[in-house]
């Protein structure tokens, strides 16, 4: 059995990170759900939860704000976070010849340079411990080229580099680093940009759902899973086969 202590999942209010805290809350784990601006979407997260039997506890913090990360992952009464997602994501789409340095640096700072600080500051406590799950979102962008996405492709490339490396340096003491690389998944994030014509081009010709990647995430922050550290596991239906 793992230690005592909490798992996070930053931007869990809901989408993928949603289903991710609930699916963690049945493996028995406490869960911090994180929300920076949607608290009622991380309460409900935290009533499901709790209605299934599981315990949660809704946790404001911006990912991208240092102090706010110290405090997302300060130790609570059940120990530290020794299983650490992070999900919070941010687009904002152009080409690039007209993406703005604002643009440019906003994406990288939430969906690269914040997991990398999360992911230091986790790795204290989980290397004390012997144990530890860490489980980056990335994105099937950061494996193959989609136009008008070049600050978030680069982002997601960088989280899968970030990953491998952690990796193989903590290896040998019990914490695992791995990444999901979802597809075309239906949330907030994506559903401007989904359409009947897209899922033509997904070999399982369909859009994929929250739940799917949850599990895939579920399985890398099991006990199952202890011999697992470095990949990037695809969730697409297909697409980049």
């Amino acid at each position: 059995m793992p230690p005592e202590g909490w798992a996070l999942v930053t931007g869990s209010s809901r989408g993928i990170g949603a289903a991710t805290a609930e699916a963690l809350a049945r493996d028995g784990w406490p869960v911090r759900v994180n929300y920076r601006e949607d608290e009622e979407g991380a309460r409900e997260v935290v009533a499901r939860i709790e209605s299934e039997g599981g315990r949660a506890e809704a946790i404001q913090g911006d990912v991208a704000e240092s102090a706010d990360l110290e405090r997302l992952l300060a130790p609570g009464e059940e120990g530290p976070v020794l299983v650490l997602v992070n999900n919070a994501g941010l687009r904002l789409d152009g080409l690039s010849p007209q993406l703005g340095d604002e643009e440019w640096q906003r994406v990288i700072d939430v969906n690269l340079t914040a997991t990398f600080k999360a992911t230091r500051a986790a790795l204290g406590p989980m290397l004390r411990a012997r144990f530890g799950r860490i489980v980056n979102v990335a994105s099937i962008v950061g494996l193959r080229a989609n136009a008008g996405q070049a600050n978030y492709a680069a982002s997601k490339a960088g989280t899968i580099g970030l990953t491998k490396t952690v990796a193989v340096e903590v290896a040998r003491r019990g914490v695992t680093v791995n990444a999901v690389a979802p597809g075309l998944i239906e949330t907030a994030l994506t559903e401007e940009i989904l359409d009947g014509e897209m899922a033509k081009a997904i070999p399982a010709r369909r859009i994929g759902r929250p739940e799917e990647v949850a599990a895939c995430i579920r399985f890398l922050a099991s006990e199952e899973a202890s011999y697992v550290t470095g990949t990037t596991l695809t969730v697409d239906g297909g697409l980049s086969a």
